[in-house]
């Protein structure tokens, strides 16, 4: 890791880059793999399977044979940890539930809003070097609080075309019975477009690297609708001389296993936490089993020292993390006048990793600065609010000459119409 010692302002945006391509870098790629699911299904799911998986599959659709036997395979203990999460998550999600909102804006003129669940969504469940089975969790869980009727689950297989034991586990746990073993750009196309096995949704969920991302807002312009843009994993840790500096090591670490495009950040204002915690980033990487992807990682990731508690939370703004955990003295000054973050962990004793399987909250979330404009998933994600309104008489009276000349004001005269009628039979 790079140390930078008080740098100019005028430098953060370059300081603060994210290591991964442009979207016009992959763009055409994914134009190209969507143009041919959609014209030709299947065939083409399979042919890209093959291509960028290395796996050649008879049938991409998970039997209830392979659920039985994962369910079977997956120990008691860890049955027992994904158990645990199950609840913890339910408990949060579920008490995000809003109750009906509800005015009477005028006398006789009631508006009232209702949440309904988004019909049919998509889950992508990454594979590649680490099955993410916690990911299951994160949106399956909320998709059957919210009342979802379908919900595809898709993963690329490995190399032996099945799907890992534990994502199969969980899934069935959490009641999702289409499991498909497709991934990446032509899982994504799948979903969008729908082929012969792959239902067609309203919405996707779920993170991805690069080209999943890049996927995801393509399929926007298809009329699918998405969670967020959620791509290589990324955390800043903002930390000062109270901090614990093996604590901190290790979540820095715990990011950087993600992937050698995962970034990691540390702000301090203190440069002697800064010196253990890189002491500590070097013992503690020599033990990794996962290394080689850590260490690339760290390559491209920072330190960051600056000498003012001020000009360090203008940064984490600047950055809007993904992951934020806050290990200072003054907690308070950090919490209130933090704008960008996707989610937050505060003490030296909430380490990242605990929001990514147990403590309840989502995982999924902004990342590449999108947490500027937008939210992690959670409950409403899987809703859509409708509104409805309710007019008596003496409502109609109340506000009809205002729609009136409203209407005729900007030259929309049925709009005029439409209430001059009404008021004309009541008087």
């Amino acid at each position: 890791m790079k140390v930078y010692n008080q740098p100019e302002k005028a430098l953060w945006q370059d300081l603060l880059s994210r290591p991964t391509q442009s979207v016009t870098d992959i763009e055409e790629t994914v134009s190209q793999v969507f143009d041919d699911v959609q014209k030709h299904g299947d065939k083409a799911i399979l042919k890209y399977t093959s291509m960028f998986d290395a796996v050649d599959l008879k049938n991409q659709i998970v039997s209830q044979n392979e659920i039985n036997q994962a369910v079977s395979k997956v120990s008691t203990e860890l049955k027992t940890a994904i158990d645990l999460a199950k609840h913890n998550i339910e408990a949060f999600h579920e008490a995000q539930r809003g109750s009906v909102i509800e005015r009477e804006t005028t006398t006789g003129v009631r508006c009232w809003q209702e949440k309904r669940p988004i019909e049919k969504v998509g889950l992508y469940i990454p594979g590649g070097t680490a099955p993410l089975f916690s990911s299951v969790l994160m949106l399956a869980i909320p998709a059957r609080i919210a009342g979802c009727q379908e919900m595809v689950l898709c993963t690329p297989p490995g190399k032996n075309g099945q799907i890992a034991d534990e994502i199969l586990y969980t899934a069935q746990l959490c009641g999702i019975t289409q499991i498909i073993k497709v991934g990446g750009i032509q899982a994504i196309a799948g979903l969008t477009f729908g082929t012969e096995t792959i239902s067609q949704v309203y919405k996707i969920f779920g993170p991805g690297n690069q080209f999943v991302t890049v996927a995801k807002q393509l399929a926007t312009k298809y009329g699918v609708a998405i969670d967020m843009p959620a791509g290589p994993s990324e955390l800043l840790v903002l930390a000062d001389e109270t901090a614990n500096a093996a604590y901190v090591a290790s979540d820095l670490l715990s990011q950087a296993e993600h992937g050698v495009d995962s970034q990691v950040i540390l702000v301090s204002t203190s440069s002697t936490l800064i010196d253990k915690v890189l002491k500590q980033v070097k013992v503690q990487l020599a033990n990794l089993p996962r290394k080689s992807i850590a260490d690339q990682a760290i390559a491209h990731s920072k330190c960051i020292y600056l000498e003012s508690k001020e000009l360090a939370l203008e940064l984490v703004n600047s950055y809007a993390p993904e992951h934020l955990i806050i290990c200072v003295k003054d907690e308070d000054f950090y919490t209130k006048g933090l704008i960008n973050a996707g989610s937050v962990f505060l003490g030296n004793y909430t380490p990242e990793s605990a929001g990514d399987y147990a403590s309840g909250t989502n995982h999924t979330l902004p990342t590449n600065g999108f947490s500027r404009a937008y939210s992690g998933v959670n409950l409403d994600s899987f809703m859509k609010s409708m509104t409805f309104q309710k007019i008596t008489a003496d409502g109609i009276r109340a506000i009809g000459p205002a729609i009136e000349l409203m209407a005729e004001a900007e030259g929309l005269q049925a709009h005029k119409n439409a209430v001059t009628l009404r008021l004309k039979d009541l008087n």
